[in-house]
């Protein structure tokens, strides 16, 4: 099985948003492993946006990032990077389909509720750099043999 990270940003907190997306990938059939609420040190968003360093948006993304506290969650399921991508929708929440998570509650590009994994190495990498070792939990839902035909797991 695939994980993958999900955090919902201080937005989605803020307009009281987390259980509705928690219930829309619970609802599709994804495993949560990790879930926490948390502040985000300059240290670590600094590390998670490195990508954007040069931009000018990065102060103000580090700035909305930490504005209010965060909610980290790890999600496992076949192609879970993908299929949470789907769900999250386009980054520009303008731009992103209606029933995304985006496009049904967001109009922004920055204000834009969710960050998602966008690869195998990313989900990895964020993964080790918000959750660790004992935050991360293997079970066994009962639902299990209802999600996946056989051939798919």
């Amino acid at each position: 099985m695939q994980r993958t990270v999900v955090l919902l940003k201080p937005d989605a907190l803020q307009r009281g948003l987390v259980g509705e997306i928690i219930h829309r990938f619970e609802r599709r059939g994804l495993k949560l492993v990790g879930l926490k609420m948390m502040r985000a040190s300059n240290t670590l968003l600094e590390e998670h946006y490195a990508h954007h360093k040069d931009r000018p948006f990065f102060e103000g993304l580090k700035k909305f990032m930490s504005a209010s506290p965060i909610v980290c969650m790890l999600l496992e399921g076949v192609d879970s990077i993908a299929v949470v991508r789907k769900m999250a929708g386009s980054t520009n929440s303008r731009e992103a389909e209606l029933g995304s998570i985006r496009g049904d509650f967001s109009m922004s590009v920055s204000a834009n509720i969710v960050h998602v994994s966008d690869s195998k190495e990313a989900a990895r990498k964020e993964q080790e750099r918000f959750f660790e070792k004992g935050e991360v939990f293997d079970w066994q839902s009962a639902v299990s043999p209802f999600l996946y035909g056989g051939d798919e797991k």
